[in-house]
């Protein structure tokens, strides 16, 4: 979650649905066969806090290593300008990969 902007709880509670819902739907469509064994797993999800260089920083990471990454935009119609960064969605993917990408970050 970006830290740098200062959302509300409901505002970050619904920003991690968008993010979930939208990880769960890219993987159905890219990578069905690590969404069933996520989906098998628990359906681990975890939601962390940093600032937005970190984000972007993580997102390239993200990327290079082939974890599956989502990014979610707002809209600007509550709390924040329209477009702002809000959350980068990554995985589902293997437990260990995401722990090495993000194990330096903190428990939103």
């Amino acid at each position: 979650m970006n830290n740098d902007l200062k959302m509300g709880k409901g505002k970050i509670a619904a920003q991690a649905g968008h993010a979930s819902v939208s990880a769960t739907m890219k993987a159905g469509e890219k990578s069905p066969s690590i969404l069933d064994s996520w989906l098998k797993s628990g359906q681990k999800k975890v939601c962390l806090k940093t600032n937005f260089d970190d984000l972007i920083d993580l997102e390239n990471k993200a990327k290079s290593t082939g974890i599956q990454t989502v990014r979610i935009n707002d809209a600007g119609k509550t709390q924040i300008p329209s477009g702002s960064l809000t959350v980068i969605a990554f995985g589902p993917d293997d437990e260990e990969k995401l722990e090495q990408l993000t194990g330096h970050l903190k428990l939103l």
